[in-house]
């Protein structure tokens, strides 16, 4: 069964989050997704947020940007979540955006060797381990938790070439995709990802997570074009249209290979709280 999502974009206030948080625990819609981008609030104080203010939903943090970030200080918020709220996080990580990466000084030359380096960290440090490590980036000396969590989550990766989405199949147990993802690319996704998973051994289930820009009510399919001509984005992606319509779109996305699919809103989306309730209450009932 495909798990459904939806996203709450960093352009909402942090103070309206309990209120978004809210109207997704009760519409019964099983994740939130939240992601962390300069120069918008805080992924983990937003995670905190939305988790402190509900009960059952789970909350995706996709992504992380890996350059901007400790590892040991991404493991510490992390494993403080799991255990205040058991088996309700799962976090991810990421390249960033670079300009934004050099904007405050943290920009990388090989973001792919950092993600690497922080994820192998970052995984070990969740397990509970100690952690000795003298990469390019990451320099660990004895490095524990003291508080780990009780059971370490699945950690996800956002990948869109195909180094990073074999490093992703490798390293993690979920890829995040973009919106910009359509049903070919989530196939040509799966793939290089198998080849990662190959390459390491792994035979555990891979989640591939895949971000469906969504528009629905008055004007939908004009304002979904305005937001395709804005990114360059092609006419394949994204959906606009009622309820059936977007869990059509579900339906061909889960087909390419997507094990969750998480609506996201327009950047001039007027209303966060009705998205997360149509989302919940209308398209829900039938993607299950």
């Amino acid at each position: 069964m495909t798990v459904l999502g939806a996203i709450a974009l960093p352009q909402i206030p942090p103070e309206r989050l309990p209120e978004v948080a809210a109207a997704a625990e009760q519409s019964e819609l099983a994740e939130l997704w939240l992601w962390e981008d300069c120069f918008w609030a805080a992924g983990s104080a937003c995670a905190a947020t939305v988790l402190a203010h509900t009960e059952r939903l789970r909350v995706g943090i996709g992504v992380l940007p890996a350059p901007l970030r400790n590892v040991a200080l991404t493991a510490m918020e992390v494993a403080a979540l799991l255990r205040m709220h058991p088996g309700r996080v799962i976090p991810g990580l990421g390249h960033g955006v670079q300009d934004w990466m050099g904007q405050v000084g943290a920009r990388v030359d090989s973001p792919l060797g950092l993600l690497r380096e922080q994820l192998t960290a970052l995984r070990a440090l969740l397990h509970g381990a100690t952690v000795d490590m003298s990469g390019r980036y990451v320099h660990l000396d004895r490095v524990a938790l003291d508080w780990p969590p009780g059971t370490p989550p699945p950690l996800v990766a956002g990948a869109s070439g195909p180094k990073t989405l074999r490093l992703s199949g490798e390293l993690a147990d979920g890829t995040v995709l973009t919106s910009a993802t359509t049903p070919d690319g989530i196939r040509a996704a799966r793939r290089l990802v198998d080849e990662g998973r190959a390459k390491a051994g792994r035979t555990e289930p891979h989640d591939i997570i895949v971000y469906l820009l969504s528009a629905s009510g008055p004007n939908a399919t004009e304002r979904l074009a305005a937001a395709r001509r804005r990114t360059g984005l092609p006419d394949t992606v994204g959906v606009a249209g009622d309820a059936h319509a977007i869990a059509d779109a579900v339906h061909r996305w889960s087909a390419a290979g997507a094990d969750t699919v998480v609506l996201e809103p327009l950047p001039d989306e007027p209303d966060p709280l009705a998205f997360v309730r149509f989302a919940g209450e209308q398209v829900r009932p039938l993607v299950e």
